[in-house]
């Protein structure tokens, strides 16, 4: 799996701003992309970050690339736990969350709903896009809540991504690149 697309998918998670990204990315062999994988982790959990394969489809595979404490801080919200319940979730930790998750993006080609709770947007929002609200403002995810706080987070995120674009280009390492939080 090349740097390229994981530096271009997942900056502000490498950054520590953002929860978690989901790419696609196309695959020879599913035991190569495993490889690959592996291979990413060691780097990756060094760090902090996860990344696992969701869904496998057609040679193309649905990466997920996260920070787990912070998922499970965010999936411990009241809202957050309100949604995932009503999704047929148990909320018993984000382990079990995430397999319910890959179990549901295997049940249907469409993403659900609830995704968005995985990739760290507020729950107000996640809420609001299930409800079919009126949507404020549209970025990164569709914004149903603080509006001028969401616009700063995708101008932040932007920011980043370019940035580390930048330093990909000029030689930087994927995980030179990616900051150690908790």
């Amino acid at each position: 799996m090349p740097e390229e697309l994981v530096i271009r998918h997942c900056s502000p998670t490498l950054a520590g701003l953002k929860t978690g990204n989901m790419f696609t990315c196309t695959y020879e062999t599913k035991a190569q992309l495993c490889k690959d994988i592996a291979e990413l982790n060691r780097c990756l959990r060094k760090k902090g970050l996860s990344a696992l394969p969701l869904k496998y489809k057609d040679s193309k595979a649905l990466i997920y690339i996260y920070r787990p404490s912070k998922l499970e801080r965010d999936l411990r919200s009241k809202e957050a736990c309100r949604v995932l319940k009503d999704c047929g979730y148990k909320c018993e930790g984000s382990c079990k969350c995430i397999a319910r998750l890959m179990q549901r993006l295997r049940e249907n080609d469409e993403f659900p709903h609830e995704i968005g709770l995985f990739l760290g947007y507020p729950p107000e929002d996640v809420i609001g896009f299930i409800e079919h609200k009126t949507c404020k403002l549209t970025g990164f995810w569709k914004v149903y809540g603080d509006a001028e706080k969401a616009q700063k987070c995708f101008e932040s995120y932007r920011k980043c991504t370019r940035v580390y674009g930048r330093c990909w280009e000029n030689g930087s390492s994927l995980e030179h690149l990616t900051v150690k939080k908790q």
